[in-house]
């Protein structure tokens, strides 16, 4: 994805939230559709001084990124772990934005072939469910198995140890991140 691409949809994602929140958004970009193809998923992430305000996704894109990355952005909004404190207009201005699109899913048989920093995973057992990016590991200082099992334990809600069971099934993939912070 070329500078202009990733700038949009950051510049879209930003104009989103402050229209949903009740304010004029300000985008010098026009309205343009790019191609979802080869793309497994996106992400939303808020950040207020490097601390996670808000995430969001989803692992499929029907239609095109621009518009999955409008819902993500209304989504991240209503993030149920910030159901408190929600994010308000007066609060956009202090946020970072990070967008991650996300590579196809590929299941696993060796969960610690996963690269801290360069893949994400998703965890996947009797209905339960959990999902880290790439970012996290490394945000965390984890390494593979810590990831693993706090993905388990947090997001899937399954014993820590769950990842190393054969019924588990771990899938990793990897994101080309858009950031508004350097």
């Amino acid at each position: 994805m070329d500078a202009d691409d990733r700038r949009f949809l950051l510049e879209l994602a930003r104009a989103t939230m402050v229209e949903r929140l009740g304010g004029r958004p300000n985008v010098s970009s026009a309205r343009r559709d790019l191609p979802a193809e080869g793309y497994g998923g996106l992400f939303v992430s808020l950040h207020k001084d490097k601390q996670l305000r808000g995430c969001m996704g989803t692992f499929s894109i029907p239609g095109d990124l621009a518009r999955a990355v409008e819902s993500m952005s209304v989504a991240v909004l209503n993030d149920p772990r910030f159901v408190t404190m929600p994010v308000t207009l007066k609060d956009l201005p202090e946020l970072d934005i990070e967008i991650s699109l996300l590579s196809r899913p590929e299941p696993t048989d060796d969960p610690l072939s996963l690269e801290i920093g360069r893949h994400g995973i998703i965890v996947e057992r009797g209905g339960h469910t959990g999902c880290f990016l790439p970012q996290v590991g490394s945000q965390f200082g984890w390494t593979a198995e810590r990831l693993l099992s706090e993905c388990c334990a947090q997001k899937a809600h399954l014993p820590a140890d769950a990842w190393k069971e054969p019924q588990t099934r771990v899938s990793l993939f990897t994101a080309e991140v858009l950031s508004e912070s350097p």
